[in-house]
C-alpha cells in the first residue's frame, strides 16, 4: 500500500474516532439512552445520524463528479441493491447487539484505543464472532455425496 494511502485511512480513523468521541457513540449508556423510546430516550444521537446521512450523500454527489478516488483505482461501492437473507439477518444480528451492548464496532475499537477496559469484553467477542465467521460462512460449500 501506498503511503499516501495509509496517511489517508489513518488520518480518516482519526476523524472517525474522534467524531466518535465527540458525538458520545463511545458511552453505551448514552447509546443505550437513544434506543430507551419507552423510557428515558435521548434524542442527541439522531443528530449524529443526520450528520452522517448528510456527509455520506455529500461524498456520493462528489463521487459522482469524478473519475476516480484520490487515492484508488476505482470507487468501491456495492452493485447489489436488493437486500438478502444474509444482508437482512447481518443486519438484525447488529442491532441486537447494538441494543444490549450500547456499542457497535467502530466506537468500541476507539474505545479500546482510548483505553476504556469496559469494552475489552465487547471487542474479544466481536473479534471471535469474525473469526467464527471466517471459519464457518466462507468456507467452500459442500456438494452432494462428497466424501462418500
Amino acid at each position: 500500500m501506498k503511503v499516501s494511502r495509509l496517511v489517508a485511512a489513518l488520518a480518516s480513523g482519526l476523524l472517525f474516532g474522534v467524531g466518535l468521541a465527540l458525538s458520545g457513540m463511545m458511552d453505551p449508556q448514552k447509546v443505550l439512552g437513544f434506543l430507551d423510546l419507552a423510557g428515558a430516550w435521548d434524542p442527541s444521537l439522531a443528530f449524529v445520524l443526520a450528520g452522517a446521512v448528510g456527509i455520506s450523500a455529500l461524498g456520493y454527489a462528489i463521487k459522482g463528479r469524478l473519475d476516480r478516488p484520490a487515492f484508488a483505482l476505482r470507487f468501491a461501492v456495492p452493485e447489489n441493491r436488493r437486500p438478502d437473507g444474509r444482508l437482512l439477518s447481518g443486519a438484525a444480528l447488529f442491532g441486537i447487539g447494538w441494543g444490549l451492548a450500547g456499542l457497535c464496532p467502530g466506537p468500541a475499537l476507539a474505545g479500546v484505543v482510548l483505553g476504556l477496559p469496559e469494552v475489552a469484553l465487547f471487542v474479544a467477542a466481536m473479534l471471535t464472532g469474525m473469526l467464527l465467521y471466517r471459519l464457518l460462512a466462507e468456507r467452500p460449500a459442500r456438494t452432494v455425496g462428497a466424501g462418500l
